[in-house]
């Protein structure tokens, strides 16, 4: 079984930033048999989820949505047993529910939200103006 667990929202000003991280319980990333990759998505309220970036844990391999790209940062943390997402230059419509997710696909760049296995509760991120 595989339990995310997800910490790190709040509130912030717009052009301002935040750290999520992404743990998982029990069980290191690093102890999982194979091939995954982890991703954070966010929803808005009355918004479909939507993917926001990912890491592919075997060979490290980062990709983003386009509307975060160049803002937000993914990276992970073995000894930690953290995935982080680094986001800069928050702009309210960044606000929403952030979840992180793991996929055991072999599609390496998983975005779509029903190739994810395992899902986090969410952290609200609220971004002012």
């Amino acid at each position: 079984q595989v339990e995310l667990i997800e910490s790190g929202g709040g509130l912030v000003q717009a052009g301002g930033s935040l750290r999520l991280s992404c743990e998982s319980s029990g069980r290191t990333f690093s102890s999982w048999n194979a091939p995954f990759t982890i991703s954070w998505f966010r929803q808005a309220p009355g918004k479909e989820r939507e993917f926001v970036g990912g890491i592919g844990w075997t060979g490290g391999t980062v990709y983003y949505s386009d509307s975060v790209e160049g803002r937000f940062t993914i990276s992970r943390d073995n000894v930690q047993n953290t995935v982080y997402l680094e986001m800069n230059s928050l702009k309210p419509d960044d606000t929403g529910a952030y979840y992180c997710a793991a996929a055991f696909t072999s599609n390496r760049s998983p975005k779509l939200s029903w190739e994810y296995d395992y899902w986090g509760q969410g952290t609200q991120v609220t971004v002012s103006s």
